[in-house]
């Protein structure tokens, strides 16, 4: 293999300037494209962080994947649209505006199996006391 060529700093060069009458017009961009600012990227909001710090509660010894990270992230943003809907549907039939503590914890007994219900509820219950208190 051939040794690679060191790289130079470019030269600057003055920029030149030409009489505006003597420029090209400039070629159309499609329509896409716009002059200007640019678009700020739209931030993704995950659990990936808050599943980091579960697992280091738990297991301080053991890593996770990203695809497994990834998974971890599916499958809580799928539960939270089950849990929202039933808590919606609970809160239209019995003509409420309002999802509160009470169709949440209602939703998570309809939507959780057993012993991960009442965990879920119990954990539930702590923070709204918490979060009352202060």
């Amino acid at each position: 293999m051939a040794p690679k060529a060191e790289k130079k700093p470019a030269a600057k060069k003055p920029a030149e300037e030409e009489p505006a009458a003597e420029k090209a017009p400039a070629a159309k961009k499609p329509k896409g494209e716009k002059r200007g600012k640019k678009k700020a990227k739209k931030s993704v909001e995950t659990y990936k962080i808050y599943i980091f710090k579960v697992l280091k509660q738990v297991h301080p010894d053991i890593g996770i994947s990203s695809k497994a990270m990834s998974i971890m992230n599916s499958f809580i943003n799928d539960i939270f649209e089950k849990l929202a809907g039933e808590a919606a549907k609970l809160a239209r039939y019995n003509k409420k505006p309002t999802i509160t503590s009470r169709e949440i914890q209602t939703s998570v007994r309809l939507v959780l199996p057993g012993e991960l219900a009442k965990h879920a509820v119990s954990e539930g219950t702590k923070a709204v006391t918490k979060f009352t208190s202060s």
